[in-house]
């Protein structure tokens, strides 16, 4: 059921969500929930000016025999030798070895990008669940001018949608919000006439249903009375689902993310190098 929902909302929202497909010299803005991480990921434009209009990938590179019987260019050699540099820049910079514990005693369990935490009380069961993927939001403010190179690098934040599920131990249905951090509400957790994440939808789902029910019905909260959101909001306050939990979910989906994009480049590099 969980997958379909996440699924469900990513569709909505990839064209705003995703990591956007330009060129990586532009910069993103700094959210300041997340840890500061320079922006390592446009190395590849100064390496790529050094060695001509071509860069790394130039067309008629000539192939390298080898072994496994694949192609291999000096183009493939020069992006091995990118990604070698790419990762210890990024491992030099990443904050946490390990990721970051949850306060409130939630049970945190991980599957690649898929990351789900859940809270027992009182004859209650929480589960937060989030996927880290197209988890950064896009930006394309332009730089500013009389900036140097280093002070035009923002920190990548990783705000996740997170789907937030209660059961009670004798109902047969799961009360479901879907939840959001809306972009201009992050890192003002300090103030608690602010909340940082909101409710977008909520419905009632069968228990133990793996298949979202599209025939329940959903209620939208863009045309809810003030007073019943307020009290929804109050609702998974009771329940670990506040400020302090939302600001600590930002770090943890920031060093998931950070950790899964290492993984990535290190594939990457032992693809590139087929080994």
């Amino acid at each position: 059921m969980l997958l379909a929902r996440a699924l469900r909302s990513a569709a909505r929202l990839s064209a705003v969500a995703r990591r956007p497909l330009q060129p990586l010299a532009a910069p993103r803005p700094p959210l300041a929930a997340a840890a500061a991480r320079p922006f390592t990921r446009s190395l590849w434009l100064l390496r790529g000016a050094a060695q001509g209009p071509g860069g790394l990938l130039r067309p008629g590179s000539p192939s390298v025999s080898c072994a496994c019987g694949g192609l291999h260019t000096d183009g493939d050699k020069a992006f091995a030798e990118f990604l070698t540099d790419e990762i210890k820049e990024e491992k030099k910079i990443q904050k946490h070895k390990s990721l970051p514990k949850m306060s409130g005693g939630w049970e945190l369990d991980i599957h690649g990008t898929e990351a789900k935490l859940v809270r027992k009380v009182a004859g209650e069961t929480i589960t937060v669940s989030f996927n880290i993927n197209n988890s950064i939001p896009p930006s394309f403010d332009e730089p500013q001018e009389g900036q140097k190179p280093d002070q035009q690098e923002p920190e990548l934040t990783s705000t996740p949608n997170f789907v937030v599920e209660v059961t009670k131990d004798d109902t047969k249905q799961t009360l479901v919000l879907d939840c959001h951090y809306p972009e201009d509400e992050v890192g003002q957790g300090d103030d608690e006439e602010n909340d940082i994440f909101s409710i977008r939808e909520i419905s009632f789902q069968p228990v133990g249903e793996p298949e979202w029910q599209e025939n329940n019905y959903t209620l939208n909260t863009d045309s809810l009375d003030w007073a019943l959101y307020d009290h929804l909001m109050d609702f998974l306050a009771d329940r670990g689902v506040d400020n302090t939990f939302a600001d600590e979910l930002v770090d943890l989906s920031t060093a998931l993310e950070h950790k899964e994009y290492i993984r990535f480049l290190e594939d990457l590099k032992l693809f590139v190098k087929c080994q």
